[in-house]
């Protein structure tokens, strides 16, 4: 019992990191730039996670752990924010990988405004809650960046496979806050947010898994493309020469 979670992490990374040497996905031809991403990304997560379990938003039931911790989280907790995103990035690269180049959902503008919207309004509403407010205000801060600022072309392309990812986020998630147990993995004081939850799972839970995989698709895509270019400007030097 005090591996599941750890049994969580491993289940939820296993199978996209073997099919990432699938030749027709071939992810793992980017581990260069992959693995430097998610842990870029997971330095944020990890200091924000630390702080709240310390003034109690937040906890970790022991007798689900192996009872390791650093930074003050389970190493479980630490594991979460590589192995999710890491399932997150091989979906999306997959969809990418298998779809025609500039695919489009028409719906992508207002997706994202709704979501703008949605979060900005819980925030002003729960201010005094912390997870609420915090992952409110990070997600909407986030999106308005993408959207006016940086107008990424995967954008499209990552709510699409956000769309299919819905469906493990409820299985992982679930389990992770009690579903089918006797206790949560993971335990919420619901002083620190709405109290609306979906089975087990917190409301706000949504807007900080966008924001996590949106942050882990952004950094990997930034890499890739710096990647590429480079590897362009190689090609052609040789061939000047």
């Amino acid at each position: 019992m005090n591996y599941l979670y750890l049994v969580v992490d491993l289940a939820s990374i296993s199978v996209p990191l073997l099919a990432s040497f699938h030749p027709k996905i071939g992810l793992s031809k980017h581990w260069d730039i992959l693995w430097p991403s998610l842990l870029l990304c997971a330095v944020p997560f990890i200091i924000w996670d630390s702080f709240f379990t310390r003034i109690g938003v937040w906890g970790f039931t022991p007798k689900y752990l192996t009872g390791i911790y650093l930074f003050h989280l389970p190493i479980e907790e630490i594991l979460f924010f590589i192995c999710i995103p890491y399932a997150c990035v091989f979906s999306y690269y997959s969809f990418k990988t298998f779809h025609r180049e500039g695919f489009k959902v028409p719906a992508e503008g207002f997706i994202t405004l709704f979501f703008i919207s949605l979060a900005l309004i819980s925030a002003v509403i729960f201010h005094e809650r912390a997870y609420t407010f915090s992952t409110s205000i990070l997600l909407a801060a986030f999106l308005l960046y993408l959207r006016f600022v940086v107008k990424p072309r995967w954008l499209s392309m990552f709510y699409y496979a956000h769309m299919f990812l819905i469906i493990p986020f409820v299985i992982v998630n679930g389990i992770l806050t009690g579903t089918g147990l006797d206790e949560p993995i993971v335990w919420y004081n619901d002083a620190e947010n709405i109290g609306v939850r979906f089975l087990t799972i917190p409301a706000e839970d949504l807007f900080y898994g966008l924001l996590m995989l949106i942050l882990n698709v952004f950094v990997f895509e930034k890499l890739l493309a710096r990647k590429l270019s480079a590897t362009t400007t190689k090609t052609l030097a040789r061939e000047l020469n």
